[in-house]
């Protein structure tokens, strides 16, 4: 893949408008779309097809982060395949039935296992009852990547601080999916991330993908900061 091909851009704004503009300023430096919880629950189905038409070259990705029993899931993964996007999130953590489930319906959808959000710490999963050997961010996602792999899954959501460790355990044909990206010279105010790496240090460790939102969504010229982005990845590479 290009340098390009591999920048994953959230379209986290609260209308198609909004959504629009940003897929047709960066239809030509981003690879990948992605259309969140915010978005969709506004507008619906139809903003998949508008971001489509915006942007042919560019692979959609729906992050639903399906988190239920596995029926319900299936019948969801069902109704967001037909959808034609490329990717499609599930959370690992209600296990393989459930990601099994998902992984049957989806077709020619690339089911991505969520492993641990890049907002938890080690902190933060302690206090919600994980025992002390899972509090460490990294054993807990390769525990969840390894499940995601075994039930059929294309690949994961992992943080660039795990992403190595998930490649050398378990290999590369299993896609590596990595938020929590920023650029060492932007400071993101009042910043929810806390596992978070630049572009060079999540590529060269094994990323397939990164995500990188707001470095791009919140630069005085969004088409500039994707070009840093691609050109701190293509030193990676």
């Amino acid at each position: 893949m290009k340098p390009t091909e591999r920048i994953i851009f959230p379209l986290d704004v609260s209308s198609k408008e909004e959504a629009l503009k940003f897929t047709t300023l960066l239809k030509d430096s981003v690879g990948v779309f992605k259309i969140g919880l915010e978005l969709f629950v506004k507008e619906g189905p139809s903003v998949v097809e508008a971001v489509r038409k915006a942007a042919p070259n560019a692979k959609i990705f729906l992050d639903m982060k399906f988190h239920d029993i596995p029926e319900t899931v299936r019948r969801a993964m069902r109704s967001a395949a037909s959808l034609g996007v490329d990717f499609i999130t599930v959370h690992t953590d209600e296990g393989g039935e459930l990601l099994k489930a998902a992984v049957e319906e989806a077709g020619t959808v690339k089911v991505l296992g969520v492993t641990v959000l890049t907002s938890q710490s080690a902190e933060s999963l302690k206090s919600i009852g994980f025992i002390d050997e899972l509090t460490d961010p990294s054993k807990l996602v390769l525990h969840r990547a390894r499940l995601a792999k075994n039930s059929g899954c294309a690949g994961i959501v992992c943080s660039g601080l795990e992403v190595k460790n998930v490649k050398d355990s378990l290999g590369d044909e299993l896609l590596a999916i990595t938020p929590g990206i920023r650029l060492k010279d932007l400071d993101v105010k009042s910043d929810d991330q806390k596992r978070i790496v630049s572009p060079f240090e999540a590529v060269r460790d094994g990323a397939d993908y990164i995500v990188v939102g707001r470095p791009i969504r919140n630069a005085a010229d969004p088409k500039v900061a994707a070009k840093i982005v691609a050109e701190d990845i293509e030193k990676a590479l």
